[in-house]
């Protein structure tokens, strides 16, 4: 099973408040973890793409997501998603600012899904162009840690909607941004959860973990 903590990724240069380092036990079938800042309106980033409203830089939060940096595992983006965390993990500035983080994700297993990319330059990264839901299903019956969705709207919508993700983290913060884009824009069925766990922070946040009801 792999976990995804909350506190790893970027927003236009900045830190997004996910670690996805936190990977748990070896299973017959990788599991896929889907985790998510999302507003109190739902929105997990504005019309513009957008994520800063997600920052949240206190002693509890941070104590919360340092715990769970550690492990392995397969990184699984669209090309959003995928563009911008290449473009800051990749520089001197991810280095100095957070070199464990910065090392670690240059070293992870990754995994895109585009269509329009020519190929994917970024460290240990795999770039597929087929059938989603198909290479998905292939990916968890290789042998490994896990896998885990950050941002990438479009995938997890469509994999959600065939029901190929066993857990979704959201962190959800104080903030209403109005209008953006939302984690299941696309489903056209009722897909029901269970809440597994959570946990309410000092500054706000409430963090959420579900598992699809089967």
């Amino acid at each position: 099973m792999m976990t995804v903590s909350p506190d790893m990724a970027i927003f236009k240069g900045e830190k997004l408040e996910v670690d996805p380092r936190h990977f748990l036990r070896r299973e017959d079938m990788q599991r896929l973890i889907v985790f998510n800042n999302v507003s109190m309106d739902g929105y997990i980033a504005d019309t513009k793409g957008d994520m800063s409203w997600a920052h949240s830089n206190d002693a509890e939060w941070n104590s919360f997501t340092a715990g769970n940096a550690r492990g392995g595992g397969t990184l699984v983006f669209g090309r959003i998603t995928y563009d911008m965390m290449a473009g800051f993990w990749q520089t001197p500035a991810a280095a100095k600012q957070f070199p464990v983080v910065a090392e670690w994700m240059n070293s992870l297993r990754k995994v895109v899904f585009s269509r329009t990319m020519d190929k994917a330059s970024w460290n240990n990264t795999s770039l597929i162009k087929g059938d989603i839901a198909e290479a998905v299903r292939k990916l968890k019956k290789e042998p490994g840690e896990g896998m885990a969705i950050m941002g990438s709207a479009s995938i997890v919508a469509q994999l959600a909607q065939e029901g190929l993700v066993d857990e979704f983290q959201i962190a959800v913060h104080p903030v209403v941004i109005g209008s953006g884009k939302t984690m299941f824009e696309g489903v056209n069925r009722k897909l029901a959860f269970k809440l597994k766990s959570s946990r309410t922070f000092k500054n706000g946040n409430v963090f959420l973990c579900y598992e699809p009801v089967t």
